[in-house]
């Protein structure tokens, strides 16, 4: 049975996005991510499949599978990963010339479920704050990856949502980087009852 990991780019303040919807804090590091970027490769290794919303798609599609990505190092185990996309709209889900995504359009609960019983690794969800509080309100996150930028914005939208049960995070790591970043590892249990 595979686990499912949300990993996300968060402010120092705590924002998986600004207050648009839209996560440009990235843009705002200076200096390079090579480190962070090689520890992803080794990460990668584990992962089996990546779910995405239809929003998060297609800035990946327009991205990852192109020759613009070639130099990219997670490029290649990031495009050999089985590729899920949640949407009520899309029918198709291209991705370049590689083999297209799965088009999830059903129960995204359901869906999740199903795709990790299919799967003995780890199942990544990136981006898609939407897509991720189903998850979380339904219990079916496993890990929490938060990946900290040395940025803070001062009001967004955070990555846990309001209406998510109580839980408690098991801490399974801290690990620094270049360009500041700081990654926090979290196993996720439910909380005892008060």
């Amino acid at each position: 049975m595979g686990h499912l990991v949300v990993q996300q780019f968060v402010t120092a303040d705590g924002f998986a996005a600004n207050l648009d919807n839209e996560f440009t804090a990235y843009e705002l590091l200076e200096g390079g991510t090579a480190e962070f970027d090689r520890s992803q490769v080794e990460w990668l290794a584990g992962v089996d499949a990546m779910v995405l919303g239809a929003n998060t798609y297609r800035i990946f599609v327009g991205y990852w599978p192109t020759p613009a990505a070639a130099g990219e190092i997670i490029a290649e185990p990031l495009n050999g990963l089985r590729r899920h996309v949640f949407s009520l709209t899309l029918s198709h889900a291209p991705w370049g010339d590689l083999p297209a995504a799965t088009v999830e359009s059903g129960d995204a609960v359901e869906a999740i479920r199903r795709i990790k019983a299919e799967n003995e690794g780890l199942v990544v969800l990136w981006g898609s704050l939407a897509l991720s509080r189903v998850f979380f309100a339904a219990g079916e996150v496993d890990e929490v990856r938060l990946v900290v930028l040395p940025v803070v914005i001062g009001a967004g939208i955070g990555v846990f949502p309001p209406e998510s049960p109580a839980t408690v995070l098991d801490l399974r790591g801290t690990r620094g980087f270049d360009g500041g970043l700081v990654e926090l590892h979290y196993a996720l249990r439910a909380a005892p009852e008060w």
